[in-house]
């Protein structure tokens, strides 16, 4: 058995929960996404083994929960999904210990510092929010994890050529990038108490009173 992904997951964990992130749920409006990740993202991610095809589609959702709960407490919820897909779909420990990883905390965690940089080096507008880090921003983080877990050795598929799979990787990172800059814009709009990383004061600022 592989001990890195474990052992990754595990230190992702312990750190995630150092920062206490059951206290954001003192904010009532991150439950509803809260149980929607652990609901339907079990889903996306037992897709392989639900249908058959040469190159398994697998979206991951976790750019789109992140943005939603703060990556301290993205991280448990993303363990949480990794086990909870072992109940809906024939996979061993090390594949959810994988899945965790490849498809949670490391594309999670690209897209936090990618936040972080943007709101540091960019400037902060709603579009930016939206289009930078939601929408291709998602697409960045989910690519630069599928080539991280190819060179690590994680295959699409042992029938795949490597580049190949790569040009799949890139295609399956618009699709996670477009649900989550869909549903973040309508989360934005609609309901930004969900985001636990939108905030009004930054993105959507007062206009400059005119100097007297």
């Amino acid at each position: 058995m592989d001990l890195l992904s474990p052992l990754l997951v595990f230190t992702a964990l312990a750190v995630a929960l150092s920062f206490k992130p059951w206290r954001l749920l003192g904010n009532t409006g991150l439950i509803s996404p809260l149980l929607a990740a652990l609901v339907i993202t079990p889903w996306l991610w037992a897709l392989p083994w639900l249908h058959r095809m040469p190159i398994q589609l697998q979206l991951s959702g976790a750019c789109l929960i992140g943005l939603a709960l703060g990556w301290p407490l993205a991280v448990p919820v993303l363990c949480v999904v990794a086990l909870i897909t072992g109940l809906v779909a024939p996979v061993t420990w090390q594949q959810q210990a994988d899945m965790a990883l490849w498809l949670g905390i490391v594309p999670a965690t690209l897209s936090f510092l990618l936040g972080m940089a943007l709101r540091r080096w960019v400037w902060k507008h709603l579009f930016v929010y939206i289009l930078g880090r939601a929408f291709l921003g998602t697409a960045v983080c989910m690519f630069a994890t599928g080539a991280l877990a190819q060179w690590s050795g994680q295959t699409l598929s042992a029938h795949v050529e490597p580049d190949l799979a790569m040009v799949a990787r890139w295609l399956i990172a618009w699709g996670d990038a477009f649900m989550t800059g869909m549903m973040a814009a309508i989360f934005v709009a609609f309901k930004p108490e969900w985001l636990a990383t939108w905030s009004d004061s930054i993105y959507v600022a007062p206009p400059a009173k005119p100097s007297a």
